[in-house]
């Protein structure tokens, strides 16, 4: 019964990597793109960078996890995963244009504005998400 169970161990670790990999590559390719340097303003201790870009990190990993339950093998995973990408990164530019200077404001710890950032990219990952229920 156990060995049934660890059966599928080799495909949940080929996704579960996969997963990883697709994580650090959103989180590589998407603090290259804002202005403000997430990492070290959270190390600073900067509410508003971990707000941001947590929220967005969430609005990446949903329509990836629909991505690992729905695709037809790891190569469809990385493809549909690359669309969450570029998804998110098209909504930071969309949600700066009512907030123009929004990664200054995030670098200054403003919360409202990173707020914004953060719950649009989650809007945008969930909407995300579900149109990739094919």
């Amino acid at each position: 019964m156990i060995l049934q169970s660890l059966a599928g161990l080799p495909a949940f670790l080929v996704y579960f990597c996969t997963g990883l990999i697709a994580i650090v590559a959103y989180l590589f390719v998407y603090t290259r793109i804002t202005a403000h340097n997430e990492f070290q303003l959270i190390s600073d201790n900067d509410p508003a960078a971990a707000i941001a870009l947590g929220l967005s990190l969430l609005g990446f990993v949903a329509p990836l996890v629909s991505a690992i339950a729905h695709s037809a093998n790891v190569l469809d995973c990385l493809i549909w995963a690359m669309i969450a990408l570029i998804v998110q990164v098209i909504v930071f530019f969309l949600v700066r244009v009512p907030v123009p200077n929004l990664s200054a404001r995030i670098a200054a710890g403003e919360l409202a504005p990173a707020i914004w950032l953060g719950l649009s990219s989650l809007a945008a990952g969930l909407l995300n998400a579900a149109s990739m229920i094919y």
